[in-house]
Parts: C-alpha cells; structure tokens; sequence
C-alpha cells in the first residue's frame, strides 16, 4: 500500500498553513497514492515522488506569477498586493510568504526561463490535470486581482495554458466563473446577483461558465450544466479527499454554476 504521499502531504502542510494545511495537505498526498497505485497496477513503473509534486507546484506558482505580473514591462501596485492577497488566501505562514517573495521576484526577471519552467512542470503534473487547473486558476485569479488582463498578461497566460493542456475552453470557464464570484454582491444567495432578468452581458457570462453556446438548444444547456455539477460537486470532491476546510470553495464554485444555469433558463422561459 502506497502511503507516502499522505504522510510527505501532511507535513508539508503543517509547515505551510498549521492544522488547515495539514488537511490540505494530506487529502493531496492521498491523490498521488491513489493515482499512483492505479498506475503501479497497469504498468508496473515506480511511484510518482510526491514531495517533488509539491515543491514544483509552490516554487512554480509564485515564479510564474511574477512573470506574468510583468508580462507588460512592469509592476503595478495593484498586482503586488494581489500577489500578497493570494499569499494570504493561502494561508502561508512568514517564513514561507518571505520564500514566496523571494520566488515572485525571481519570476519577474527578464531572463526568467518560463518555457524551461512550465515544461518540467508538465512533465510532473502529466497524470494530474486537476493540478494543472489548479495552477492555471490560481495564476488567473492573481492577475484578475491585480491590474487584470491586458493583452501582454493574456498572451502569456495562453502560453502557460498551451504548456499544460488547459484548454481556451477551461480557460473562458475559469475566467468567467471568477469574475461572475468578484461582481456578485451576494455570493451565498442562491441566485447569487443574477436575477432572474439577468443583463445581456451576464447572460453572455452566463453561457461562458457553462461553456455553451447562446444558440445551444435547451437540452444540451442542461447537459452541460448536469456535467460541471457532476464534476463539481461538494460532496463529491470530498469523497475523493477534498479537506472540509475546502468545502465552502467547492460550494461556492457550484452556486455559481447553478447561477448561471438559472439565468438562462429564466431568460429562455425553460421550465
């Protein structure tokens, strides 16, 4: 039985964020075993070293991110407090915030290998695309916090996305999803700031985090909507390890879907 993953998780977690990390953590770990073992099952090749999975994963996030905060020439104000907002919603203690600075800063030099970079983290996170998500989303939610998405941040965020196979279609996802949750004043109603005579450019939005089209018919808007639900779901993700401190994203994300399925359905009269 494969257990290391669990035990290295759990640990790194304590470091990082206390109790809270620790179940982070942990629930990481116990996906690499799973994953591990499955492929330890069909092919007989050695387990993946999970511990370099998370050390990639932390020293790329911070050095990708201030890569991409200068992708225009420059550093805004803006984006370095995003940069520490996201640091603080990741609940790093200081002696790793100081570490993640110290990677930020290294990312926004001009001869910072970005391609090298995101190809050795292609190569470790290959069975993992929940973790290349993860990635993408969380270097997408620190720009979108700091001075957005111009064209420079764009085309090098496609780069990365290119880099670890996330598609321009999970991309609008992720894209609108975040900025559906930014504008909604009133996230934990269920409807959240939609209405049920939700605005043509929330509409639009609406159509965005379901990935469909304005001229999709109302069964295959329901088919969409089923299957992000389905992928999506609190109860679901925590089967498969997602830590309960995690839960409130997970619900939110699928408030957010259930938003946007509502406003279309309320703008096309579907019963």
């Amino acid at each position: 039985m494969i257990w290391q993953g669990k035990a290295f998780g759990a640990l790194l977690g304590v470091s990082i964020a206390g109790p809270v990390g620790a179940l982070f953590g942990a629930a990481l770990g116990h996906m690499l075993d799973m994953q591990a073992e499955a492929r330890l099952e069909r092919s007989g090749a050695p387990a993946m070293d999970a511990p370099n999975v998370q050390e990639a994963f932390f020293r790329a996030t911070f050095q990708v991110m201030g890569h991409l905060a200068k992708a225009d020439g420059r550093i805004s104000e803006e984006q370095i407090r995003a940069a520490r907002a996201m640091m603080s919603e990741l609940r790093l203690g200081e002696r790793e915030v100081k570490f993640a600075i110290e990677l930020y800063t290294a990312g926004k030099a001009k001869a910072f290998p970005l391609d090298a970079t995101l190809q050795r983290l292609a190569q470790t996170f290959a069975p993992h695309p929940e973790l290349r998500r993860m990635f993408v989303q969380i270097q997408l939610q620190a720009a979108l916090w700091g001075s957005g998405l111009n064209p420079p941040t764009r085309k090098m965020l496609s780069r990365v996305c290119s880099a670890l196979d996330v598609s321009a279609y999970e991309l609008v996802q992720m894209e609108a999803l975040l900025r559906m949750q930014k504008s909604s004043p009133n996230a934990s109603s269920p409807n959240g700031s939609w209405g049920p005579q939700a605005s043509g450019s929330r509409l639009k939005q609406a159509y965005e985090v379901l990935g469909v089209a304005a001229t999709a018919s109302d069964g295959d808007v329901t088919k969409a909507y089923r299957r992000l639900m389905s992928q999506n779901h609190p109860d679901k993700l925590h089967a498969k390890g997602l830590p309960e401190s995690m839960m409130k994203v997970a619900e939110e994300k699928t408030r957010q879907i259930l938003a946007a399925y509502e406003a279309i359905r309320a703008a096309r009269g579907m019963r």
